[in-house]
Protein backbone atom coordinates (compact mmCIF):
# COMPACT_ATOMS: atom_id res chain seq x y z
CA UNK A 1 0.00 0.00 0.00
CA UNK A 2 3.09 2.03 0.15
CA UNK A 3 2.66 3.60 -3.50
CA UNK A 4 -1.01 4.13 -3.01
CA UNK A 5 -0.23 6.28 0.17
CA UNK A 6 2.90 8.07 -1.53
CA UNK A 7 0.74 8.90 -4.69
CA UNK A 8 -2.17 9.94 -2.47
CA UNK A 9 0.01 12.32 -0.37
CA UNK A 10 1.33 13.94 -3.09
CA UNK A 11 -1.36 14.20 -5.14
CA UNK A 12 -3.15 16.28 -1.68
CA UNK A 13 -1.52 19.28 -3.29
CA UNK A 14 -2.48 19.32 -6.51
CA UNK A 15 -6.14 19.28 -5.53
CA UNK A 16 -5.93 21.72 -3.21
CA UNK A 17 -4.59 24.52 -5.36
CA UNK A 18 -7.11 23.13 -8.12
CA UNK A 19 -10.01 22.66 -6.46
CA UNK A 20 -9.40 24.77 -3.07
CA UNK A 21 -7.67 27.56 -3.61
CA UNK A 22 -9.52 29.34 -6.40
CA UNK A 23 -12.84 29.33 -5.36
CA UNK A 24 -11.98 30.87 -2.03
CA UNK A 25 -9.51 33.34 -3.47
CA UNK A 26 -12.21 34.04 -6.63
CA UNK A 27 -13.93 36.87 -4.79
CA UNK A 28 -10.54 38.49 -3.32
CA UNK A 29 -9.07 38.44 -6.71
CA UNK A 30 -12.10 40.22 -8.44
CA UNK A 31 -11.38 43.20 -5.62
CA UNK A 32 -7.93 43.51 -6.16
CA UNK A 33 -7.99 43.02 -9.62
CA UNK A 34 -10.81 44.88 -10.76
CA UNK A 35 -12.12 42.12 -12.65
CA UNK A 36 -15.63 40.33 -13.32
CA UNK A 37 -16.51 36.62 -13.09
CA UNK A 38 -15.51 36.05 -16.68
CA UNK A 39 -11.66 36.36 -16.36
CA UNK A 40 -11.73 34.52 -13.26
CA UNK A 41 -13.37 31.90 -14.76
CA UNK A 42 -10.69 31.69 -16.96
CA UNK A 43 -8.45 31.12 -14.39
CA UNK A 44 -9.38 27.24 -14.57
CA UNK A 45 -9.58 27.59 -18.26
CA UNK A 46 -5.43 27.73 -17.72
CA UNK A 47 -5.16 25.02 -15.00
CA UNK A 48 -6.94 22.84 -17.64
CA UNK A 49 -5.16 23.73 -20.71
CA UNK A 50 -2.10 22.04 -20.23
CA UNK A 51 -3.34 19.31 -18.80
CA UNK A 52 -4.52 19.19 -22.42
CA UNK A 53 -1.18 19.76 -23.99
CA UNK A 54 0.68 17.90 -21.79
CA UNK A 55 -1.08 14.99 -20.93
CA UNK A 56 0.06 12.33 -23.54
CA UNK A 57 3.31 13.47 -23.52
CA UNK A 58 3.80 12.82 -19.73
CA UNK A 59 2.66 9.23 -19.74
CA UNK A 60 5.24 8.79 -22.36
CA UNK A 61 7.88 10.37 -20.37
CA UNK A 62 6.77 7.94 -17.25
CA UNK A 63 7.76 4.90 -19.44
CA UNK A 64 11.16 5.70 -19.88
CA UNK A 65 11.95 7.80 -16.72
CA UNK A 66 9.47 5.92 -14.08
CA UNK A 67 6.72 7.24 -12.05
CA UNK A 68 8.98 8.61 -9.20
CA UNK A 69 11.02 10.92 -10.90
CA UNK A 70 7.93 12.48 -12.78
CA UNK A 71 5.75 12.88 -9.47
CA UNK A 72 8.51 14.86 -8.01
CA UNK A 73 9.06 17.32 -11.06
CA UNK A 74 5.24 17.77 -10.67
CA UNK A 75 5.15 18.27 -6.85
CA UNK A 76 8.04 20.74 -6.74
CA UNK A 77 5.98 22.80 -9.57
CA UNK A 78 3.09 22.92 -7.94
CA UNK A 79 4.49 23.99 -4.32
CA UNK A 80 7.22 26.69 -5.31
CA UNK A 81 4.43 27.79 -8.55
CA UNK A 82 1.94 28.96 -5.77
CA UNK A 83 4.63 31.66 -5.26
CA UNK A 84 3.85 33.59 -8.38
CA UNK A 85 0.14 34.06 -7.40
CA UNK A 86 1.36 35.12 -3.86
CA UNK A 87 3.42 38.30 -6.02
CA UNK A 88 0.96 38.54 -9.01
CA UNK A 89 0.02 42.28 -9.62
CA UNK A 90 -2.58 41.24 -12.16
CA UNK A 91 -4.98 38.89 -13.50
CA UNK A 92 -2.29 37.67 -16.78
CA UNK A 93 0.41 36.93 -13.53
CA UNK A 94 -2.87 34.79 -11.62
CA UNK A 95 -2.85 32.76 -15.54
CA UNK A 96 0.21 31.94 -15.42
CA UNK A 97 0.40 30.41 -11.91
CA UNK A 98 -2.80 28.39 -13.09
CA UNK A 99 -0.79 27.57 -16.37
CA UNK A 100 2.46 26.26 -14.59
CA UNK A 101 -0.25 24.20 -11.77
CA UNK A 102 -1.56 22.76 -14.51
CA UNK A 103 1.42 21.98 -16.23
CA UNK A 104 3.15 20.64 -12.93
CA UNK A 105 -0.11 18.40 -12.31
CA UNK A 106 -0.04 16.28 -15.32
CA UNK A 107 3.46 15.03 -14.03
CA UNK A 108 1.18 14.38 -11.01
CA UNK A 109 -2.19 12.75 -11.67
CA UNK A 110 -1.46 10.61 -15.32
CA UNK A 111 1.95 8.44 -13.33
CA UNK A 112 -0.30 8.13 -9.94
CA UNK A 113 -3.26 6.99 -11.81
CA UNK A 114 -0.74 4.35 -13.62
CA UNK A 115 1.37 3.20 -10.36
CA UNK A 116 -1.63 1.93 -8.33
CA UNK A 117 -3.50 0.62 -10.93
CA UNK A 118 -0.09 -1.51 -11.69
CA UNK A 119 0.14 -2.75 -8.24
CA UNK A 120 -3.60 -3.49 -7.94
CA UNK A 121 -4.89 -4.77 -11.40
CA UNK A 122 -7.45 -6.65 -9.86
CA UNK A 123 -8.58 -3.78 -7.84
CA UNK A 124 -8.29 -0.98 -10.05
CA UNK A 125 -11.22 1.04 -8.98
CA UNK A 126 -10.93 0.63 -5.52
CA UNK A 127 -7.21 1.98 -5.84
CA UNK A 128 -8.51 4.56 -8.19
CA UNK A 129 -10.69 5.87 -6.04
CA UNK A 130 -8.65 5.76 -3.51
CA UNK A 131 -6.11 8.44 -4.72
CA UNK A 132 -8.95 10.24 -6.55
CA UNK A 133 -10.54 10.53 -2.79
CA UNK A 134 -7.56 12.64 -1.76
CA UNK A 135 -7.31 14.71 -4.73
CA UNK A 136 -11.10 15.11 -4.42
CA UNK A 137 -11.93 15.79 -0.65
CA UNK A 138 -8.09 18.05 -0.59
CA UNK A 139 -10.22 20.87 -1.87
CA UNK A 140 -12.71 20.71 0.95
CA UNK A 141 -10.17 20.32 3.72
CA UNK A 142 -8.34 22.95 2.38
CA UNK A 143 -10.90 25.74 1.24
CA UNK A 144 -11.97 26.44 4.81
CA UNK A 145 -8.39 25.86 6.04
CA UNK A 146 -7.47 28.97 2.80
CA UNK A 147 -10.31 31.19 3.85
CA UNK A 148 -9.01 30.96 7.92
CA UNK A 149 -5.82 31.71 6.39
CA UNK A 150 -6.38 34.24 3.90
CA UNK A 151 -8.18 35.95 6.87
CA UNK A 152 -5.35 35.70 9.71
CA UNK A 153 -1.99 35.36 8.08
CA UNK A 154 -2.58 38.22 4.77
CA UNK A 155 -2.45 36.64 1.26
CA UNK A 156 1.30 37.02 0.65
CA UNK A 157 2.41 34.98 3.74
CA UNK A 158 -0.45 32.73 3.08
CA UNK A 159 1.17 31.40 0.27
CA UNK A 160 4.34 31.50 0.81
CA UNK A 161 3.72 28.92 3.78
CA UNK A 162 1.68 26.70 1.16
CA UNK A 163 5.05 26.65 -1.15
CA UNK A 164 6.97 25.18 1.76
CA UNK A 165 4.48 22.98 3.06
CA UNK A 166 3.25 21.59 -0.31
CA UNK A 167 7.10 21.11 -1.56
CA UNK A 168 8.07 19.14 0.92
CA UNK A 169 5.51 16.61 1.81
CA UNK A 170 5.09 16.05 -2.49
CA UNK A 171 8.74 15.47 -2.65
CA UNK A 172 8.32 13.09 0.49
CA UNK A 173 5.88 11.35 -0.75
CA UNK A 174 6.70 10.83 -4.52
CA UNK A 175 10.09 8.63 -3.32
CA UNK A 176 7.07 5.63 -2.27
CA UNK A 177 5.39 5.62 -6.14
CA UNK A 178 7.37 3.41 -8.38
CA UNK A 179 6.07 1.16 -10.48
CA UNK A 180 6.45 -2.86 -9.67
CA UNK A 181 8.12 -3.55 -12.35
CA UNK A 182 10.97 -0.87 -11.50
CA UNK A 183 11.46 -1.84 -8.08
CA UNK A 184 11.80 -5.47 -9.73
CA UNK A 185 8.42 -7.20 -8.77
CA UNK A 186 6.78 -8.46 -12.11
CA UNK A 187 3.05 -7.63 -12.35
CA UNK A 188 0.95 -9.90 -14.90
CA UNK A 189 -1.54 -8.15 -16.86
CA UNK A 190 -4.98 -9.83 -16.03
CA UNK A 191 -6.22 -12.70 -18.67
CA UNK A 192 -9.09 -10.69 -20.14
CA UNK A 193 -12.63 -10.39 -18.29
CA UNK A 194 -10.88 -11.74 -14.74
CA UNK A 195 -11.09 -9.16 -12.90
CA UNK A 196 -13.83 -6.54 -13.80
CA UNK A 197 -17.30 -6.66 -14.34
CA UNK A 198 -16.93 -4.49 -17.45
CA UNK A 199 -14.62 -6.80 -19.19
CA UNK A 200 -11.29 -6.34 -21.14
CA UNK A 201 -10.37 -5.80 -24.26
CA UNK A 202 -6.73 -6.92 -25.43
CA UNK A 203 -3.98 -4.25 -24.97
CA UNK A 204 -4.04 -1.64 -28.13
CA UNK A 205 -1.46 0.76 -28.85
CA UNK A 206 -1.71 4.45 -28.80
CA UNK A 207 -3.24 4.44 -32.75
CA UNK A 208 -5.31 1.80 -31.89
CA UNK A 209 -7.13 3.13 -29.24
CA UNK A 210 -7.71 6.13 -31.06
CA UNK A 211 -9.75 4.42 -34.07
CA UNK A 212 -11.93 2.83 -31.72
CA UNK A 213 -15.55 4.25 -31.21
CA UNK A 214 -15.13 3.72 -27.46
CA UNK A 215 -12.00 6.17 -27.38
CA UNK A 216 -14.02 9.13 -28.39
CA UNK A 217 -17.28 7.93 -26.44
CA UNK A 218 -14.97 8.01 -23.61
CA UNK A 219 -13.62 11.81 -24.86
CA UNK A 220 -16.70 13.07 -24.98
CA UNK A 221 -17.62 12.17 -21.41
CA UNK A 222 -14.38 14.17 -20.53
CA UNK A 223 -15.01 17.00 -22.11
CA UNK A 224 -18.50 17.66 -21.02
CA UNK A 225 -19.27 16.20 -17.67
CA UNK A 226 -15.79 17.67 -16.56
CA UNK A 227 -17.20 20.90 -18.18
CA UNK A 228 -19.93 20.67 -15.32
CA UNK A 229 -17.88 19.65 -12.89
CA UNK A 230 -15.29 21.87 -13.06
CA UNK A 231 -17.67 25.02 -13.45
CA UNK A 232 -18.57 24.35 -9.91
CA UNK A 233 -15.25 25.48 -8.72
CA UNK A 234 -16.32 28.83 -9.29
CA UNK A 235 -19.66 28.95 -9.67
CA UNK A 236 -20.55 28.24 -6.39
CA UNK A 237 -19.53 30.86 -3.75
CA UNK A 238 -20.90 33.23 -6.08
CA UNK A 239 -24.18 31.29 -6.43
CA UNK A 240 -24.33 31.25 -2.83
CA UNK A 241 -23.29 35.21 -3.07
CA UNK A 242 -26.20 35.89 -5.02
CA UNK A 243 -28.21 34.64 -2.82
CA UNK A 244 -27.63 36.58 -0.02
CA UNK A 245 -25.41 34.27 1.43
CA UNK A 246 -22.55 35.91 3.37
CA UNK A 247 -18.86 34.74 2.13
CA UNK A 248 -18.49 32.44 5.32
CA UNK A 249 -21.83 30.96 4.13
CA UNK A 250 -21.39 30.58 0.53
CA UNK A 251 -17.62 28.86 0.41
CA UNK A 252 -20.30 26.03 2.95
CA UNK A 253 -21.63 25.18 -0.94
CA UNK A 254 -18.21 24.60 -2.53
CA UNK A 255 -16.98 22.99 0.63
CA UNK A 256 -19.76 20.37 0.31
CA UNK A 257 -19.31 20.19 -3.54
CA UNK A 258 -15.62 19.11 -3.09
CA UNK A 259 -16.57 16.78 0.08
CA UNK A 260 -18.48 14.67 -2.18
CA UNK A 261 -16.53 15.49 -5.18
CA UNK A 262 -13.54 13.64 -2.87
CA UNK A 263 -15.18 11.03 -1.01
CA UNK A 264 -17.56 9.69 -3.74
CA UNK A 265 -14.24 8.74 -5.49
CA UNK A 266 -13.42 5.26 -3.29
CA UNK A 267 -17.00 4.41 -3.20
CA UNK A 268 -18.00 4.67 -6.62
CA UNK A 269 -14.45 2.94 -7.46
CA UNK A 270 -14.82 0.53 -5.43
CA UNK A 271 -18.76 -0.10 -6.63
CA UNK A 272 -17.73 -0.25 -10.47
CA UNK A 273 -15.22 -2.95 -9.63
CA UNK A 274 -18.17 -5.09 -8.36
CA UNK A 275 -21.32 -3.78 -10.69
CA UNK A 276 -19.47 -2.26 -13.65
CA UNK A 277 -18.51 1.36 -15.07
CA UNK A 278 -20.68 1.89 -17.29
CA UNK A 279 -23.84 2.08 -15.34
CA UNK A 280 -22.03 3.53 -12.38
CA UNK A 281 -20.62 6.42 -14.44
CA UNK A 282 -24.20 7.13 -16.26
CA UNK A 283 -26.56 6.81 -13.15
CA UNK A 284 -24.81 10.09 -11.15
CA UNK A 285 -24.17 11.63 -14.21
CA UNK A 286 -27.89 11.65 -14.90
CA UNK A 287 -28.61 12.42 -11.25
CA UNK A 288 -26.12 15.66 -11.39
CA UNK A 289 -27.85 16.54 -14.69
CA UNK A 290 -31.32 17.12 -12.46
CA UNK A 291 -29.34 18.88 -9.98
CA UNK A 292 -27.96 21.32 -11.90
CA UNK A 293 -31.88 21.70 -13.40
CA UNK A 294 -32.79 22.01 -9.59
CA UNK A 295 -30.59 24.35 -8.96
CA UNK A 296 -31.68 27.85 -9.95
CA UNK A 297 -34.59 27.46 -8.36
CA UNK A 298 -33.63 27.17 -4.97
CA UNK A 299 -32.60 29.82 -2.09
CA UNK A 300 -31.71 28.33 1.47
CA UNK A 301 -28.13 26.98 2.09
CA UNK A 302 -29.35 23.78 2.91
CA UNK A 303 -30.80 23.22 -0.72
CA UNK A 304 -28.02 24.72 -2.34
CA UNK A 305 -25.60 22.34 -0.72
CA UNK A 306 -27.59 18.91 -1.48
CA UNK A 307 -27.48 19.98 -5.01
CA UNK A 308 -23.97 20.95 -4.70
CA UNK A 309 -23.23 17.89 -3.15
CA UNK A 310 -25.14 15.71 -5.98
CA UNK A 311 -23.01 17.38 -8.71
CA UNK A 312 -19.96 17.09 -6.49
CA UNK A 313 -20.53 13.09 -6.35
CA UNK A 314 -20.51 13.11 -10.33
CA UNK A 315 -17.53 14.45 -10.94
CA UNK A 316 -15.93 12.29 -8.56
CA UNK A 317 -17.25 9.24 -10.09
CA UNK A 318 -15.85 10.35 -13.78
CA UNK A 319 -12.16 10.18 -12.21
CA UNK A 320 -12.63 7.71 -10.61
CA UNK A 321 -14.59 5.44 -12.85
CA UNK A 322 -12.71 6.61 -16.10
CA UNK A 323 -9.16 5.51 -15.67
CA UNK A 324 -9.70 2.21 -14.70
CA UNK A 325 -12.42 2.00 -17.62
CA UNK A 326 -9.40 3.11 -20.04
CA UNK A 327 -7.42 0.56 -18.50
CA UNK A 328 -10.32 -1.78 -18.99
CA UNK A 329 -10.47 -0.74 -22.66
CA UNK A 330 -7.19 -0.36 -23.83
CA UNK A 331 -5.36 -2.10 -21.57
CA UNK A 332 -2.68 -0.75 -19.05
CA UNK A 333 0.77 -1.09 -21.31
CA UNK A 334 0.01 2.05 -22.59
CA UNK A 335 -2.36 3.23 -20.42
CA UNK A 336 -0.46 6.53 -19.39
CA UNK A 337 -0.20 7.99 -23.27
CA UNK A 338 -3.72 6.60 -24.17
CA UNK A 339 -5.12 8.08 -20.96
CA UNK A 340 -3.27 11.33 -21.35
CA UNK A 341 -5.01 11.63 -25.08
CA UNK A 342 -8.17 10.86 -23.18
CA UNK A 343 -7.40 13.95 -20.72
CA UNK A 344 -7.34 16.38 -23.37
CA UNK A 345 -10.78 16.47 -23.50
CA UNK A 346 -10.96 18.06 -19.98
CA UNK A 347 -7.75 20.32 -20.52
CA UNK A 348 -8.53 22.27 -24.17
CA UNK A 349 -12.75 21.75 -23.66
CA UNK A 350 -13.96 21.32 -20.10
CA UNK A 351 -12.07 24.49 -18.86
CA UNK A 352 -13.30 26.30 -22.16
CA UNK A 353 -17.22 25.19 -22.02
CA UNK A 354 -17.22 25.09 -18.16
CA UNK A 355 -16.59 27.78 -15.72
CA UNK A 356 -15.00 30.33 -18.58
CA UNK A 357 -17.85 30.40 -20.27
CA UNK A 358 -20.35 30.08 -17.37
CA UNK A 359 -18.31 33.42 -16.22
CA UNK A 360 -18.43 35.08 -19.00
CA UNK A 361 -22.84 34.31 -19.41
CA UNK A 362 -22.84 35.08 -15.66
CA UNK A 363 -21.25 38.70 -16.33
CA UNK A 364 -23.41 39.43 -19.66
CA UNK A 365 -27.04 38.14 -18.29
CA UNK A 366 -26.43 40.06 -14.88
CA UNK A 367 -26.11 37.05 -13.40
CA UNK A 368 -28.16 34.95 -14.80
CA UNK A 369 -27.55 31.29 -13.20
CA UNK A 370 -30.92 29.73 -15.23
CA UNK A 371 -28.99 30.13 -18.26
CA UNK A 372 -25.64 28.55 -17.09
CA UNK A 373 -26.66 26.11 -14.77
CA UNK A 374 -29.24 24.46 -17.42
CA UNK A 375 -26.31 24.45 -20.25
CA UNK A 376 -24.40 22.63 -17.79
CA UNK A 377 -27.32 19.90 -16.30
CA UNK A 378 -27.56 19.33 -20.21
CA UNK A 379 -24.22 17.91 -20.66
CA UNK A 380 -24.34 16.01 -17.51
CA UNK A 381 -27.36 14.12 -19.34
CA UNK A 382 -25.57 13.75 -22.51
CA UNK A 383 -22.47 12.29 -20.49
CA UNK A 384 -24.70 9.72 -18.77
CA UNK A 385 -25.77 8.37 -22.16
CA UNK A 386 -22.00 8.72 -24.29
CA UNK A 387 -20.91 7.00 -20.94
CA UNK A 388 -22.56 3.44 -21.55
CA UNK A 389 -21.38 3.46 -24.80
CA UNK A 390 -17.45 3.10 -24.19
CA UNK A 391 -16.89 -0.15 -24.00
CA UNK A 392 -13.30 -2.90 -24.73
CA UNK A 393 -12.22 -4.38 -27.57
CA UNK A 394 -12.26 -7.96 -28.21
CA UNK A 395 -9.92 -7.70 -30.69
CA UNK A 396 -7.48 -5.58 -32.54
Amino acid sequence: MLAVAGSSIAIFWQGAFCFGFPGVMGPYWQGIFHVGRGPIGNILFFVLAPVGIFSFFVGRWQERWGTRRMITIGALICGLNIVTAAFASNISMLYLWAFLHGFGGCFIYIPALTTVQRWYPRRRGLVSGMVNMVFGSSGAIMAPVFAYMLESMGYVRMNIAMAAIASVVGVSAAQLTETPERVGLSKPEPQEGEESPSGRGVPLTVAEAIRTKSFWFLWLTMALQGAAGIAMVTLSTAFGLSRGLTMEFAVVILTVFNVTNGSSRILTGYLSDLVGRNSTMSITFFAAGGAYFALPHVNSLEASALLAAVIGFAFGTLFAVSAPLAADCFGLKHFGAIFGLVFTAFGFVSGTIGPSLGGYILDASKGNFLIVFTYLGIFCVLSGFFARRVLPSRSR
